[in-house]
């Protein structure tokens, strides 16, 4: 299960090992609940961990920026590390995401179980 943090600014999930088709579901369902929170202003994603990005969880990512779209609240992704920048930049969604190479400043990290 990721981890996950809140701050006053906005919401961190830490996934780490591999977004495939096995582990998007239960992903999937952190990120809704995360973004549906009233509390919740921004959601950042560290990809600091992530190893491994297919097709399935690229849909993920694109379908929770959509999401965040609709509620009107910011999605950021950090800590992308080049083997999987590569993937972003293959499929020109570095131009959709916003794609930042470390976690914002101002959002202290919060360890959560």
């Amino acid at each position: 299960m990721p981890e996950s943090s809140s701050t006053p600014l906005g919401t961190i999930i830490q996934p780490s090992g591999q977004l495939n088709v096995a582990t998007v579901p239960s992903l999937q369902q952190q990120l809704v609940e995360a973004l549906s929170a009233h509390s919740c202003s921004s959601l950042s994603i560290d990809m600091s961990q992530v190893e491994a990005l297919d097709s399935a969880g690229l849909m993920l990512l694109v379908s929770t920026l959509t999401l965040a779209q609709q509620l009107g609240k910011r999605f950021t992704l950090f800590g992308v590390s080049p083997s999987i920048r590569i993937i972003f930049e293959l499929t020109q969604l570095d131009r959709v995401f916003n794609i930042q190479d470390s976690q914002i400043q101002s959002l202290p990290q919060v360890a959560a179980a």
